[in-house]
């Protein structure tokens, strides 16, 4: 009975806590959780992810991320074609099925240096989450929320950011046991800055790998908010 007791008087006392968590101490909480030891400033590893897609070929992506040398390159192949873009400290660089591309090739393409940028911030935020939240220009909620999501209950932080930066409200959901990040989900807004409910994606993940011994989920679910309406997986394979 007094185990019993004291149990309960346990579980009240973390309930508690996880209610008086502020949204930094939630996010540093996470960032203990999936990067202990601060490895992802000096990030450099490659790593494969498969994208399959409802009535579509997969898609195959080699992705090089080295942070400390600035370097960022994508090599993804569908079907019969492979595409490859390098930023080399800002030097971009875009190749066709192995040929160097220039600027006027590549436009042929549908190829862009621009392009080229937003997959590096595109792959950089997701594999870099949830450590990029600390960076410049995002905004922490001031409070945590408790919600049920497919009937689990989470740990849920809700992040802006600065116009420069971007629109959407993203809201990322932790374990409340151990920290870690189980999904993120996002909503468009409009030119009041309100969130349009049936907008945006949520995104399942789930397993786990270590890169660069960093926590990284393996399988990414994306779903349509509305109506749930699945989009497809990415999966990151080991090596």
């Amino acid at each position: 009975m007094k185990s019993f007791l004291a149990l309960a008087i346990l579980l009240c006392s973390l309930s508690g806590l996880s209610q008086n968590l502020s949204s930094e101490a939630l996010l540093d909480n996470a960032i203990n959780y999936h990067d202990p030891n601060g490895n992802w400033e000096h990030f450099n590893k490659t790593f494969t992810v498969v994208m399959t897609t409802p009535k579509a070929p997969k898609r195959t992506s080699v992705i090089s991320i080295n942070l400390p040398a600035e370097y960022f390159n994508v090599t993804a192949t569908k079907d019969t074609v492979t595409t490859t873009y390098t930023l080399d400290k800002g030097k971009c660089q875009m190749q066709y099925n192995g040929k160097v591309l220039d600027s006027l090739k590549a436009k042929d393409k549908n190829m862009t240096c621009d392009r080229a940028t937003l997959y590096k911030n595109y792959y950089s935020y997701l594999y870099g989450l949830p450590m990029k939240l600390k960076d410049a220009g995002t905004n922490l909620s001031d409070t945590v929320e408790k919600k049920t999501f497919k009937g689990k209950d989470y740990l849920v932080l809700k992040v802006t950011y600065d116009e420069a930066i971007g629109s959407d409200v993203w809201y990322f959901y932790f374990n409340p046991k151990t920290y870690a990040m189980e999904i993120y989900q996002f909503f468009k807004t409009d030119e009041h800055g309100k969130e349009k409910p049936d907008s945006g994606e949520y995104i399942l993940l789930s397993e786990e790998t270590l890169l660069n011994d960093i926590k990284i989920p393996k399988v990414r679910a994306w779903y349509y908010n509305k109506a749930d309406k699945y989009l497809g997986t990415d999966t990151l394979i080991e090596e």
